[in-house]
């Protein structure tokens, strides 16, 4: 299998496409102006405390207050040379906390925060507030647990932070897991001296940008190539790599090519994220519909002509929209609660098959999910975290025709709604004449039936003009 990481940059912003055999897989933007605060490290100042909510509201520096719960003030403000550690019986506005961005803000919501600091490295993350050594619960072999467990007895670390083991640890040896130990313990270190000199609210560490991130997060042994497309970029990463990942720095690559994404034929990849309708390879399709708090993803058998019985036709429809919608949800990182509404099956081995499938094809997703299983309809609940931005949120805003609805009136509704405002209009006035300006496809309708104009003229003694203007939403209705 060719996997490939694709870097294009340009001078308003970057992008970043992880492909497996010529097909998209993951797909990130960043711009100056929204680039994630995700994994920041602010000194943050209580700016109030709402025992309703269990909360506290954080002033971090930025125009939003983050969002704290108070179970995580109270773990910070806990002291760690006791063997009991004491907890304030008071948390008052005006205190001080260490906190970290684990969430983007959205919409009217500020970004959530937690006390819980970890910096990630290539291996491991640090966890500064904790003291033990846990493991990824996504390596899931038994042997190579034990074989961790034993590489963390064996070394040297220090004894005032504890250490999450990343997937990525999976093979490593025991110097390569000390030597990442020892970068990010001095890291924070150094960290907590900047910390103590800086008044809050202010920022104490800023996370890698886009390009760094997916370097540290997704380089890993498989990817045969990773190429970059303008030279000041590939210079930076190429210091990154011999600094942090020496050993696959030579897989590195500048592309003198035109346009990098169109020769990889990766752009109308990128275009088909944005599209509700998802075509399989067998002709059937998802519809995708994201809301605010809930995605909605439909399994619809399309064209699929294959000859099976009804049952095997689900089953096989299903199984390849289970590994597609896992696809889709990592691409667009769609977050939240999620509904697939599978095709239905009878068989309950079928059911399981299909769950299997889709748990099988989100193995590899970074995000927290949870899913609660199928139902005898073939429905699957699951929850899916969303850390940043989606690329929808990025690249798109709400349409100012339509209001972000997706539909508008029609020209019969809007051609009796201005018949209506026209008597409202006229009522209780005396004018020899009146226009109205409408979409011409408003207009088009209302001449359908001159009859009721006339009506209108005849009551109100009036004579009815009409301004067509292409530029006027179909739903503006304007009377002078």
């Amino acid at each position: 299998m060719s996997k490939e990481i694709l870097v294009s940059i340009e001078p308003q912003e970057k992008r970043v496409a992880i492909v497996n055999d010529g097909v998209l897989s993951e797909f990130y933007i960043e711009r100056p102006q929204d680039r994630t605060i995700v994994g920041n490290i602010y000194n943050g100042k209580i700016e109030a405390v709402l025992p309703s909510l269990g909360a506290a509201f954080v002033d971090i520096g930025l125009p939003k207050k983050g969002f704290l719960y108070l179970s995580e003030i109270e773990f910070a403000f806990e002291s760690v040379d006791e063997p009991k550690p004491q907890v304030p019986k008071e948390i008052k506005k005006g205190q001080d906390v260490l906190v970290q961005v684990v969430k983007e803000g959205f919409g009217t919501k500020g970004p959530r925060l937690s006390t819980h600091i970890g910096l990630a490295g290539r291996y491991l993350v640090i966890m500064p507030q904790d003291k033990q050594v846990g493991i990824s619960r996504r390596i899931e072999d038994d042997v190579e647990r034990r074989r961790l467990r034993q590489v963390f007895k064996d070394l040297t670390l220090p004894q005032d932070v504890g250490f999450i083991v990343r997937t990525a640890a999976c093979g490593k040896s025991k110097q390569e897991l000390g030597r990442d130990a020892q970068f990010l313990y001095k890291l924070w270190k150094r960290l907590e001296k900047i910390s103590q000199q800086k008044k809050a609210p202010a920022l104490v560490y800023e996370e890698y940008d886009l390009t760094l991130r997916v370097i540290r997060d997704s380089f890993t042994e498989d990817v045969t190539k990773l190429l970059v497309d303008a030279k000041p970029e590939f210079y930076r990463v190429q210091h990154f790599m011999r600094t942090f990942l020496n050993y696959l720095a030579r897989r590195i690559e500048f592309y003198r090519g035109a346009n990098l994404f169109e020769e990889k034929d990766i752009e109308k990849q990128i275009n088909r994220i944005f599209e509700s309708k998802v075509y399989l390879k067998s002709k059937a399709y998802l519809v995708i519909e994201p809301t605010e708090g809930l995605v909605v993803i439909d399994v619809n058998s399309g064209g699929f002509k294959k000859k099976f019985n009804q049952e095997e036709t689900a089953f096989k429809v299903n199984c390849e929209a289970a590994i597609e919608a896992a696809r889709q949800l990592v691409l667009r990182d769609l977050g939240g609660i999620i509904v697939i509404d599978f095709i239905d099956m009878e068989k309950e081995g079928h059911r399981r098959e299909v769950l299997s499938t889709l748990k099988n094809a989100l193995s590899g997703d970074r995000a927290k999910y949870d899913i609660l299983g199928i139902s005898k309809f073939g429905v699957v609940e699951m929850t899916r975290e969303r850390i940043h931005k989606t690329v929808q949120m990025l690249s798109y805003q709400s349409c100012p025709y339509c209001q972000g609805k997706g539909r508008v009136k029609s020209p019969t509704t809007i051609a009796i709604y201005a018949l209506k405002e026209l008597k409202r209009y006229l009522r209780n006035k005396s004018l020899r004449q009146v226009t109205l300006t409408l979409s011409p496809l408003v207009i088009d309708e209302i001449m359908k039936n001159k009859d009721d104009l006339r009506v209108i003229e005849h009551k109100f003694r009036t004579k009815i003009n009409f301004t067509p203007s292409a530029t006027v939403h179909i739903e503006e209705v304007s009377i002078a």
